[in-house]
């Protein structure tokens, strides 16, 4: 026979962070798959890791109906209060997930145009002073501080510094390898672009394409100068200047012209430009001393 609660009975208060010994609600019939007391005490541990009825009801593999109607029940006054008890400790467990995302943050996923590209760790000062408000009433309560101090305003503001700064160096090393990806996979295409054209040239061009590819290693071999070539128009003869360079900016791949390292050079002088074509008007320069 389960004795009855006395209500003028003195309870020894229970420690914060333990459930209470209840009694479980009688049932009329005991049945195995009903609310039996093995049941009842899983349920109120379930309820006191999770903080929800619902899922304490999936721990013992019964309905959230039949657990508020087994809490209406008569006799139930010792389960109600451990269901209290149950869900302060589940308030203390939310309270402790807070606690965890308010120090470490949340993790966020960068995506550019549908790609991820970087993750960053967000932090919800909100959160932060939510929990310092309530925590520490003293002394960020309603009449306490309002807010950070100068120290803490400076040691905000250098976190905010840093987590830029790490988010800026993550975020372009993402986007060089991006570029880099993208610029091999260009190159790639040309070069099939290249090679399939090549394949579909006349052995008579090959032969042209050839030549001329020898034609301008030779001349970058020997630092070809038309201004000392006699067969080249621009030849200067005896004027040109040994060491120097006249190509105006014609620079072969690899080398340095004598012009990057002595500044640029005058431009040839109005007797030794060649001639213009019949019909052409010459264009006059600063060196025809004005215009007439």
């Amino acid at each position: 026979m389960t004795r009855k609660a006395d209500p003028h009975e003195t309870r020894l208060p229970v420690p914060r962070g333990e459930l209470p010994p209840f009694t479980p609600v009688p049932r009329k019939c005991a049945r195995h798959d009903g609310w039996t007391a093995t049941r009842q005490r899983r349920f109120i541990e379930a309820l006191a890791d999770s903080g929800s009825v619902e899922s304490a009801c999936r721990t013992v593999n019964m309905s959230t109906v039949g657990a508020y109607h087994l809490r209406r029940q008569p006799g139930a006054d010792s389960f109600r209060a451990a269901w209290e008890a149950a869900l302060d400790l589940g308030v203390q467990r939310i309270e402790d997930a807070a606690m965890d995302r308010a120090l470490n943050g949340t993790e966020e996923t960068i995506h550019y145009h549908g790609e991820h590209v970087a993750t960053r760790r967000r932090y919800n000062e909100r959160l932060v002073m939510f929990i310092l408000r309530n925590r520490a009433a003293d002394r960020f309560g309603e009449h306490g501080a309002k807010g950070p101090d100068a120290v803490g305003k400076m040691e905000l503001e250098r976190l905010r510094r840093k987590w830029r700064k790490q988010w800026e160096r993550e975020w372009g090393a993402e986007q060089m390898k991006r570029e880099c990806e993208t610029m091999a996979s260009i190159n790639a295409k040309i070069d099939m672009v290249r090679a399939k054209e090549a394949g579909l040239e006349s052995p008579r061009v090959r032969a042209a394409r050839e030549a001329l590819e020898e034609a301008i290693a030779a001349d970058r071999a020997e630092r070809y100068d038309p201004y000392r070539d006699p067969d080249h128009e621009l030849y200067r003869g005896e004027r040109a200047l040994p060491g120097r360079e006249y190509d105006f900016g014609i620079v072969w791949e690899g080398e340095e012209t004598d012009e990057a390292a002595e500044g640029d050079v005058d431009a040839p002088p109005d007797d030794q430009a060649p001639a213009p074509a019949p019909g052409v008007p010459r264009l006059r320069s600063l060196r025809d001393g004005g215009w007439d």
